[in-house]
């Protein structure tokens, strides 16, 4: 067993690969063998988590996740802990490991209860073992005593959520579909009442396999800290169907290396709009900041409509130039940072000439209802030319003709979508960053945080990306490890400290 850090990449599992790796294990194993395993994991990592517990509460669903519930708490039942269980299940209706372990639990002299103790404090633990995988979005319960709007089931969900007690939920927390980190429908947490004080420890312990749904969408947030054990048990030749990035050390820069080494990168957008006195030059300004502080050899600015700015005084290492200046052929080149309707006028050469290219913000949204700049799109990648498109949810939802909703839905499919339909590499923004390519299984990000959702770090990841490819990173692994280094950035910025898109630009570097 071990906890999940955003260090290590580590393969992901969806539920049907992870059913059928289940199958496998059980074949090969002695009767009621991954049962036992997953009970005792669960056992030792509540010990763990809360040692000085005096009450430990398990809510039990009527499937195997309860039945690993059952097998907990025999197990914590022997510490000499208060163990309660609260079992929706019947002996009469229950898989065979699972009643096997309700057996066990009764002879272990478990105390059993309808309800979660009243009298629980911040130092005892709950454990969810309600549902684990046997409930998703597209696949509802539909048991009589299981259904999603079981009374039991769901007064077990108020009291985990509701409990001043941390939560420990085995395998996944009730309701969360282990393949697109959303809630099954009316499965969802009640936040009407939320207070503002912190709130009790949330913890996972992922078995057998991890789950792309623990880690992006609102997975992330219910899940809390992912812990992981594979019961002793292999993939074997199981493909993962995503994999969680880590970070990778950067190779040592050579002493006699020089800013060519490092990539020319031009920065097109910061559209101008003097007769309104408005101007979205800012956007365009943090994208090349940060490509700048994360290592691209020179930077070049072309501000559309700002004819009169020569010189960054806040960054005079930014060289401005006019757009039709650019040698295009030459440069990686990030586009649609604050690019308003302008940008419009330069997608066309943008995209046909651009030797590497970054699209972003108001370039997506000029691409998503024209076909012909969609085919242009398409055949960079048919040529042999990098591409990567960075939108946030909302932007994806234009370019795929989707609502936000479906996208937020399946957030790992949207992404592979996008990567199919452009040809491209899909960097999809949010919580659990998705990146995808055509060629091989998507990647999820780990790192980041809720301080990122501020105006401006999206044209700061965009520079990013555009940096690395212009050092001579492939289109994927700029993308991965820019947005890795990006959320790392956010992740330990000081706790005192407001984070602003500027600030984060003068931070970022190559891990």
């Amino acid at each position: 067993m071990h906890r999940i850090t955003p260090h290590q990449p580590h393969a992901l599992y969806n539920t049907a690969a992870t059913r059928r790796m289940e199958r496998a294990a059980a074949a090969a194993l002695p009767p009621h063998t991954l049962m036992q395993r997953a009970g005792l994991a669960v056992a030792q990592l509540a010990q763990a988590l809360a040692p000085h517990a005096r009450t430990v509460w398990i809510a039990c669903g009527p499937g195997n996740n309860g039945g690993d519930g059952l097998e907990a708490a025999l197990h914590l039942q022997r510490t000499g802990r208060q163990v309660v269980v609260t079992w929706l299940g019947h002996p009469d209706r229950t898989p065979t490991d699972a009643k096997m372990s309700w057996q066990r639990a009764q002879t272990a002299g478990v105390q059993w209860a309808d309800a979660a103790p009243r009298d629980m404090t911040p130092a005892d633990l709950c454990i969810d073992a309600l549902l684990g995988i046997g409930l998703s979005s597209a696949n509802p319960l539909t048991t009589p005593t299981s259904r999603p709007h079981d009374a039991r089931l769901r007064a077990c969900l108020d009291a985990l959520q509701h409990s001043p007690a941390p939560v420990l939920a085995v395998d996944l927390p009730s309701g969360l579909d282990a393949d697109t980190g959303q809630f099954a429908p009316g499965m969802a947490p009640d936040t009407t009442h939320t207070h503002h004080s912190a709130a009790p420890a949330r913890h996972t312990l992922s078995l057998l396999s991890l789950k792309p749904g623990l880690f992006t969408a609102v997975g992330r947030d219910a899940a809390g800290q992912v812990w992981f054990d594979d019961l002793g048990v292999a993939p074997g030749h199981e493909p993962p169907n995503a994999w969680l990035t880590g970070t990778t050390l950067p190779a040592p820069r050579a002493h006699a290396s020089h800013k060519g080494s490092y990539g020319d990168l031009a920065v097109v957008g910061g559209e101008g709009l003097a007769d309104r006195g408005m101007g979205m030059g800012g956007a365009a300004l943090l994208a090349a900041s940060a490509a700048l502080h994360y290592g691209a050899g020179r930077v070049l600015v072309a501000l559309l409509d700002h004819g009169h700015l020569q010189v960054d005084p806040q960054q005079p290492e930014l060289m401005l130039r006019r757009f039709d200046a650019l040698a295009l052929e030459d440069l990686t080149v990030v586009c649609g940072c604050g690019g308003g309707q302008a940008v419009g006028r330069v997608l066309h050469d943008v995209i046909t000439r651009s030797a590497q290219l970054v699209l972003d913000a108001d370039a997506l949204n000029a691409i998503a209802p024209n076909a012909a700049l969609h085919a242009l799109v398409v055949a960079r990648g048919q040529h042999g030319l990098p591409t990567v498109l960075t939108p946030h949810p909302l932007e994806a939802a234009r370019l795929l003709g989707l609502t936000t909703a479906e996208v937020q839905a399946d957030r790992l499919g949207a992404a592979q979508q996008l990567a199919a339909q452009f040809n491209c590499v899909a960097v999809l923004k949010g919580s659990g960053t998705v990146i995808a390519t055509p060629d091989r299984v998507p990647a999820i990000n780990p790192t980041g945080n809720a301080r990122l959702a501020t105006a401006g770090t999206g044209d700061v990841l965009a520079g990013m990306v555009g940096a690395h490819m212009a050092a001579g990173a492939g289109a994927f692994r700029a993308a991965s490890e820019a947005v890795y280094a990006h959320g790392w950035a956010a992740d330990a910025w000081p706790a005192h400290k407001a984070l602003t898109a500027s600030g984060l630009a003068r931070r970022v570097y190559r891990r």
